[in-house]
């Protein structure tokens, strides 16, 4: 399974013609694309299942909210999908971006709930050697870089500005993300290089896991 290239090609399309007459004009092409997308999605949810536990997969609405936004386009020029994991026993989450120019595999926690935020700083302040150790490995190092997200310009109340881990205490998102050229997107080994790429998460998962199921000393939160 692959991603077709009228895929990148309709996004392209949309991204010039971005109004509603287009693509209502185009609502054929648009639905085959999807479907090729939905398809890659549930190789790349089959494939991920044999090494992880999976509630399924979340294709997202190519509509726009524009409620809120300076930006009253109404199409996204992407199509992104979500690959959940069985909550509350693991956490984390997995994401699927693919748009001409900025594709990317992702994941991690992008919207965390704020006892969920505590509780990572407190465990970081206690011990950053365990999160440090797995950002510094090899293989992250090479997929992602490093922890990334939104984050405070000084160390939140209550902690001191002396800790270890400073980078990783001040975020407010702990997200990671590895990005892929066009070329990349539409070879036949992508799909592998996906499964690759949520599998280099795991570690990071696994200790978010840890971390978010237990109470600071270290019993556990699940009946």
């Amino acid at each position: 399974m692959k991603i077709d290239k009228s895929i990148l090609n309709f996004l392209n399309q949309l991204k010039k013609n971005n109004e509603k007459p287009w693509f209502e004009s185009h609502k054929a092409e648009f639905k085959a694309c999807q479907e090729k997308y939905n398809d890659f999605c549930n190789s790349v949810l089959q494939q991920l299942s044999k090494t992880d536990q999976l509630e399924g997969v979340k294709v997202f609405r190519i509509y726009r909210d524009v409620r809120f936004s300076k930006d009253k386009t109404p199409y996204k020029t992407n199509f992104g999908a979500a690959f959940t994991r069985v909550k509350p026993y693991l956490r984390g989450g997995y994401y699927l971006h693919i748009e001409p120019g900025n594709s990317f595999v992702g994941g991690g926690f992008w919207d965390p709930d704020p006892a969920d935020v505590k509780r990572i700083r407190e465990e970081i302040a206690a011990d950053a050697k365990p999160l440090q150790k797995i950002q510094a490995s090899k293989t992250f190092v090479e997929y992602f870089g490093e922890i990334s997200g939104d984050q405070l310009k000084t160390m939140p109340r209550g902690f001191d500005a002396s800790l270890p881990g400073q980078d990783l205490i001040r975020r407010k998102q702990y997200l990671v993300m590895r990005k892929f050229a066009d070329k990349e997107v539409l070879s036949d080994g992508f799909a592998q290089e996906v499964v690759k790429t949520f599998k280099a998460m795991r570690p990071f998962f696994d200790y978010m896991t840890m971390v978010l199921t237990t109470d600071s000393n270290g019993e556990s939160l699940l009946k």
